[in-house]
């Protein structure tokens, strides 16, 4: 059973080179900032946030969903810098089976330096270990190779391939399921 504690008070955690807490609207500018980017959006499969009112419904909204204890949205701070550089979410809980969806951003100055790996393992150890998950999945588009390369080394299993399952900007879209069970995360 998911441990409902967790959606009191937001867990504020911790790596090397990260500080990782809860987003907020004052985070607006700068999620507008990486989410307007085509190169980050370019595999989302959802919308640009072309202005900051965008970005504010849409970090409203996830906050939102924290209230519901559906999910939890954390921002990506450097710690040498303080800079916001991207964002990750557990998303669309299902409690009964303990298991969560993931969904993750980040600045593309920023890309192939660890920080995304390094934000995810401590993540996935306080699901894992405090909030009580027992997998967590991802759904990403399947030409996304950065995408599913990191979900492969932190020992994702490919679940399943849907064909034509996601209409996004007038067009169908095939989907590829990866999925990291409690058991199978090395990274402790």
């Amino acid at each position: 059973m998911i441990n409902e504690i967790y959606f009191d008070d937001f867990s504020k955690l911790e790596t090397e080179r990260l500080f990782l807490r809860k987003l907020s609207l004052a985070d607006a500018s700068e999620m507008q900032s990486v989410r307007s980017d085509e190169r980050v959006m370019n595999y989302m499969d959802s919308e640009r946030h072309l202005t900051i009112q965008f970005s504010e419904k849409f970090i409203a909204e996830n906050l939102k969903i924290y209230e519901q204890k559906n999910g939890m949205f954390w921002a990506l701070i450097e710690k040498s810098t303080g800079k916001f550089i991207g964002d990750f979410a557990f998303w669309k809980i299902d409690k009964k089976n303990s298991r969560a969806e993931i969904g993750y951003a980040l600045k593309p100055e920023f890309w192939g330096k660890g920080y995304m790996k390094e934000a995810m393992i401590r993540i996935f150890n306080f699901g894992f270990n405090d909030l009580k998950l027992h997998s967590i999945e991802a759904n990403i588009n399947p030409k996304n190779e950065s995408s599913r390369g990191i979900l492969i080394k932190l020992g994702f299993k490919k679940e399943a391939y849907f064909r034509e399952n996601y209409y996004f900007n007038g067009t169908y879209l095939d989907s590829e399921i990866y999925s990291l069970l409690q058991t199978d995360f090395q990274f402790k």
